[in-house]
């Protein structure tokens, strides 16, 4: 009777086993289709690496603001892949014969975030804006290139005046000063973005950063700001291509500290982050297949101002300029894969022909490893033999590792080749942009990153009425042929723009020390973004995968 039992007792807790096992094995399957049909969250973290100094289109100044703009705002055509322009608020253009005059013909689809018809008076009055002093936009001098804007900024001429016309609600004409090749270009980049008056007119001073009041006619607009900390972005539900748009939520943070952003990256805090330290750029190059590597127009340099003795000096600033070893700063200091500056023109943009124009111009005699000896005759024919008597000058830079890394091995050389010492000195972004424009400084880090592939958006910061003219260097001759370039076609205009970066060479009023490049990590997970030379991202067709 016992073993009945006992057996009996067996034959239960099998069967009791094998249906929990089912059990289990049925919950599991569940589990997994449930794990491969649900969807990945369309939510997006990227990392700006510090405080937009403005996310108003005519008002932003450096590459954060951008970023913001080219995603919550867009203008008559966009950069696509490669730095093709792609028509974006228009669907196509008419140039006449002499090439001064083109009129846009805007896409009928196209809204505000509100829901309100974008119509050519809404870029009619953006581009005026912009170019009216009292705006104080930085990149005014982008709108000179249509007739009678530069008039009207001098105060010569009345606005009824500029060449822009709405002949329509959708129809924009544009008389240019000249034939500018790069036209369609510039009307991709944020000053060129349109605004709407009677939101701007709100508050004028705030409205871009206040969702209560914006609205934008890009894939996303502002659902919330918090100074120091994040700008999050909703879709735009008015979005012309409002179908290609996955995610429904963008958080660009403002971790200033590149180290901080990588631990938030390998943390999966953050989705992309497009600074690097310095010691990681080689390790993760080799080892993160995540990590991408695109190409800038731009240059990373150091200003002068000539308005502060001794810089005023020209043998001074020779003589700084060849005490430095850009081959040793580049490969050994910054150690990103940058490209060595052998003139202010980057590597990217061409001349008329075809041809290269940073290796037709060539390096204007300035060795990339520097000239020590002829920096020390140059010095003393500044009256300093030896460093004798030389002042102790501040170089000045934004908060940031390997901003620090440079200046303090541009400190050590000019100590060690030509006696001198100098102050380092490091403010936050937003504090030394200012710093720089009121021109407050001695020596500064500096950097241009290039709104069209031309080598005028390098060549044109120089010029006596550039607000980026933080030298202060005054050349009618310079003046007069950047307009040349600008007014005419051709070799004669290449010729012109040759010219001028050879008299800029000549002066040393900055000092190039590499071109840009941008590394950057994104997840493997994130498709569809876009980057582009200029260092401008475009989020308007990211997902996240769920692979």
């Amino acid at each position: 009777m016992k073993k009945i039992l006992l057996s009996l007792t067996c034959v239960l807790l099998v069967f009791s086993l094998t249906a929990c096992n089912q059990k289990k094995q049925e919950q599991s399957k569940t589990a997994d289709t449930n794990a491969t049909t649900s969807k990945p969250v369309q939510e997006l973290t990227f990392n700006l690496s510090g405080e937009p100094k403005s996310i108003d289109p005519q008002l932003v100044i450096g590459i954060p603001g951008g970023i913001v703009t080219n995603n919550t705002f867009e203008g008559l055509t966009r950069k696509g892949k490669n730095g093709k322009v792609i028509f974006a608020g228009a669907t196509s253009v008419d140039v006449s014969a002499d090439k001064t005059v083109y009129t846009f013909h805007l896409r009928k689809d196209a809204k505000w975030s509100d829901g309100k018809s974008v119509t050519a008076s809404d870029y009619r009055y953006s581009w005026i804006r912009g170019v009216d002093p009292k705006t104080g936009a930085k990149h005014s001098n982008q709108y000179f290139y249509i007739k009678g804007t530069k008039a009207f900024f001098e105060g010569k001429a009345p606005r009824d005046d500029i060449g822009i016309k709405a002949l329509d609600d959708y129809t924009l004409q544009v008389t240019l000063v000249a034939p500018t090749p790069y036209f369609l270009s510039l009307t991709a980049t944020d000053i060129f973005m349109p605004v709407r008056k009677d939101v701007v007119e709100k508050k004028p001073d705030t409205w871009a950063t206040n969702p209560n009041i914006v609205v934008s006619n890009g894939p996303f607009v502002l659902s919330s700001y918090k100074l120091n900390s994040n700008i999050v972005l909703k879709p735009n539900p008015y979005y012309w291509d409002k179908a290609n748009v996955k995610l429904k939520k963008v958080t660009f943070v403002m971790i200033v500290n590149d180290e901080t952003a990588l631990v938030a990256y390998d943390n999966n805090e953050v989705n992309i982050v497009t600074e690097l330290p310095l010691q990681e750029i080689a390790k993760r190059k080799i080892e993160d297949p995540t990590y991408h590597v695109f190409p800038k127009v731009g240059t990373y340099y150091y200003d002068l101002n000539m308005q502060k003795p001794p810089l005023n000096n020209i043998n001074v600033r020779k003589a700084l300029t060849l005490a430095i070893n850009k081959k040793l700063l580049v490969e050994k200091v910054a150690k990103g894969g940058q490209t060595i500056a052998t003139g202010f023109v980057p590597v990217g943009p061409n001349d008329s022909t075809g041809k290269s124009f940073r290796h037709t111009a060539g390096a204007y005699g300035i060795p990339i490893q520097g000239n020590i000896k002829e920096a020390q005759e140059d010095l003393a024919k500044a009256g300093y033999p030896g460093g004798k008597g030389f002042p102790v000058m501040e170089v000045l830079y934004n908060t940031n590792k390997g901003h620090k890394a440079i200046a303090e091995a541009i400190q050590a050389m000019w100590k060690t080749n030509l006696g001198i010492n100098v102050t380092l000195k490091n403010q936050e972004w937003a504090v030394f942009l200012n710093t720089r424009i009121h021109h407050n400084f001695q020596i500064t880090r500096d950097g241009w990153i290039g709104d069209y592939n031309d080598a005028m958006t390098m060549l044109d910061l120089f010029t006596s009425f550039s607000p980026y003219n933080y030298f202060q260097w005054d050349s009618p001759k310079y003046d007069a042929l950047i307009h040349k370039a600008k007014t005419t076609e051709g070799t004669t205009r290449d010729k012109a723009m040759y010219d001028a970066e050879k008299l800029l060479e000549a002066q040393y009023i900055t000092i190039p020390i590499y071109y840009y490049n941008q590394p950057s990590l994104v997840k493997a997970n994130i498709k569809g973004w876009s980057c582009d030379n200029f260092a401008i991202w475009y989020l308007g067709n990211a997902y996240i995968s769920d692979k």
